[in-house]
């Protein structure tokens, strides 16, 4: 099957998953994603390439699972631009690719002699996409960021957690995936310019910038009301405040951790709720109507959670569907991945082969095309896996040539 970004190279820096999940979609979709790496440092500008999970006991910088994951689809080849040889490689590898892709922090690669007005002179057309925390303009620009850090200064960790508790945070890299689909975008959007005008240009993202559009009601509610999310009683990660329902949110389920969402989006669901679980507080007057109902949901919350808790999450899940109420147990990753038929038979984790770990199980993409649908053809590179088929077929470099460029240190 074709892919629908078939006529596109990528010669892509990116990695850890804001740059590499970016990437790895494109790759999904046809393109040539050609990823460089050092071979001097051993897979160190990207963390994840030695890091849990492993399939057994092997260890090592092409052992990291979840680099597999977020690079699968895509080519490796290792470059020590140190040397001039390497600059050269590179420089060639760019007249030929559409866009450079990379998430270093600023400046990486004008340091490298690879900023953009030299990328211009390689090739006037390309594409060059960076995505760093802060973005290369600004008062913050030359601050480094991690996931966790982009949360904080964006004020997305100030937004969840318990009532009068610390801030929760959103878990781990929430801002890696959600910069990964941003960096994505960006890129196919001015690749779609490219080809209606010709013209290449430099996509600038902020991973910072990107998760403040997240933000829409909490400042809204900040610039009209003066309410910041953090109040009194606020926020309730247990329990969604938009829109406005009551019942809405997460209650505790008999077993290790186990939780049911339950929704009563309107009065007709109030009262099939009501019906199921048939006990006197349901008829108390204050839960009859919503406005009462919304007032008293610490009340409403506190009677619904001791009726979940002794109760098994999938069975309060069923008795609570049949009725016709909003209702699903929260699932955990094992449970999605090997018990939930509808995800399986989504083709959401593929089966991959990797060179050394065989084979193994990947995210798939949430999207399926009539005609041109994503397929990922193999697992991540090991480092430098590809320098021979990349450097023969593009370049022109005999298989000699490469086995002395791996020999000088130049890959």
């Amino acid at each position: 099957m074709a892919g629908a970004l078939d006529s596109f190279r990528i010669c892509d820096f990116t990695g850890q998953l804001a740059g590499a999940g970016a990437t790895k979609w494109l790759a999904s979709f046809g393109a040539e994603v050609i990823r460089i790496e050092d071979p001097v440092r051993e897979g160190r500008w990207d963390i994840l390439r030695g890091t849990p999970p492993f399939v057994d006991d092997r260890r090592g910088v092409d052992m990291g699972g979840a680099f597999n994951n977020h690079n699968a689809g895509k080519f490796g080849i290792t470059l020590n631009l140190r040397k001039d040889k390497a600059k050269e490689i590179l420089t060639r590898l760019i007249e030929v690719s559409d866009v450079v892709s990379e998430n270093f922090a600023k400046g990486v690669l004008e340091r490298w002699g690879f900023g953009y007005e030299r990328l211009k002179e390689i090739k006037p057309d390309i594409v060059y996409v960076s995505n760093c925390g802060f973005g290369h303009v600004g008062p913050y620009s030359d601050f480094k960021t991690w996931g966790p850090i982009v949360q904080a200064v964006s004020g997305l960790t100030f937004t969840n957690g318990l009532p009068n508790h610390e801030p929760a945070g959103w878990g781990y890299s929430y801002m890696d995936h959600t910069g990964a689909y941003y960096m994505a975008m960006a890129i196919m959007l001015a690749l779609l310019h490219r080809q209606r005008t010709g013209e290449g240009q430099w996509v600038d993202l902020a991973c910072t910038e990107a998760a403040l559009t997240l933000h829409g009601p909490a400042l809204l509610d900040w610039t009209v009301n003066g309410r910041p999310t953090r109040r009194a009683g606020q926020p309730h990660a247990n329990r969604s405040a938009w829109p406005p329902m009551a019942p809405h949110g997460i209650y505790p389920c008999a077993g290790d951790d186990d939780w049911v969402a339950i929704a009563c989006r309107n009065q007709a669901d109030w009262e099939a709720l009501a019906g199921v679980v048939d006990e006197d507080w349901c008829s108390d007057e204050q839960f009859a109507e919503f406005d009462s109902r919304y007032a008293a949901q610490d009340a409403l919350d506190a009677h619904l959670s001791a009726w979940t808790a002794p109760r098994r999450k999938f069975e309060t899940e069923e008795a609570l569907r049949a009725a016709g109420v909003p209702a699903a147990a929260v699932m955990k990753p094992q449970e999605r991945i090997d018990l939930d038929a509808s995800t399986g038979n989504f083709g959401l984790w593929p089966t991959v082969r990797h060179a050394k770990m065989g084979a193994v199980r990947v995210d798939g993409q949430p999207v399926h095309f009539s005609e041109t649908d994503w397929q990922l053809p193999r697992g991540g590179p090991c480092l430098g896996e590809h320098n021979e088929t990349v450097l023969t077929r593009l370049l022109g470099f005999s298989a000699a040539e490469v086995a002395a460029l791996a020999h000088e240190g130049v890959i």
